[in-house]
């Protein structure tokens, strides 16, 4: 966890690849070239569907395409590759630095990802960004990763807010699952891949970051 300290009453919670990071082209590429190994290719639909979607993509590959490695081998052979991709090429979603400026001063604000404790930090550090965050929750600081809500509650706790006044803003369908097991308010933010994506029935949209606004954010809480 890093970041400085809250200045206000209620809190944003924000997905990071997907929604801050323009970075699911880059983990589709990492993961196509470990698979092309074995002669497979899968299609961005197929990647969105059991990657994003589901959050079990090496296994349905493992499966699927009877690999001969398991699905924790597809995930750290492709860790070096995507690393690889982030460092040379990663941008920021569009609208994705506005929004942090527009909402840092009125909230606390955190990140809650799938993501490495390595990886976030270089992009932060990277794009300086590192600031305007009280908390960063990354896969090593919880047990069980989205669906389930380990990664939201912890922010939650670290942001020191009831889960009332907290909103997250979360690009897949497995992350808008997690935000409610946590007992938070979602809104979904898809993006070019996600977009395909069957979303819980219900679901709060927004077409783009462009939108989340001090006033979007307050008018989203559950205690509003």
């Amino acid at each position: 966890m890093s970041g400085t300290p809250g200045r206000a009453e209620a809190g944003v919670i924000f997905d990071l690849d997907g929604v801050l990071l323009d970075s699911e082209e880059l983990h589709y590429r990492a993961y196509s070239e470990v698979l092309a190994q074995f002669g497979v290719q899968v299609s961005r639909e197929e990647y969105a569907v059991h990657w994003i979607g589901e959050g079990t993509g090496p296994e349905y590959a493992v499966h699927t395409y009877r690999l001969p490695i398991t699905a924790a081998d597809l995930r750290r052979q492709k860790a070096p590759l995507y690393r690889k991709l982030l460092e040379s090429s990663v941008s920021l979603m569009p609208g994705a630095r506005a929004a942090v400026d527009r909402l840092a001063p009125h909230f606390r604000l955190a990140i809650a990802t799938n993501s490495s404790r390595a990886d976030v930090h270089w992009v932060l550090a990277r794009f300086g960004l590192k600031e305007a965050f009280q908390a960063v929750i990354a896969r090593e600081d919880y047990q069980h990763a989205k669906p389930a809500p380990d990664a939201y509650l912890a922010a939650r706790a670290a942001l020191e807010l009831p889960a009332e006044r907290c909103l997250v803003l979360e690009d897949s369908p497995r992350g808008v699952r997690a935000a409610q097991a946590a007992g938070l308010a979602v809104v979904a933010v898809p993006n070019a891949f996600t977009a395909c994506c069957t979303f819980p029935e219900g679901t709060e949209m927004a077409t783009s970051l462009d939108v989340v606004t001090p006033e979007f954010v307050r008018a989203h809480l559950r205690s509003s």
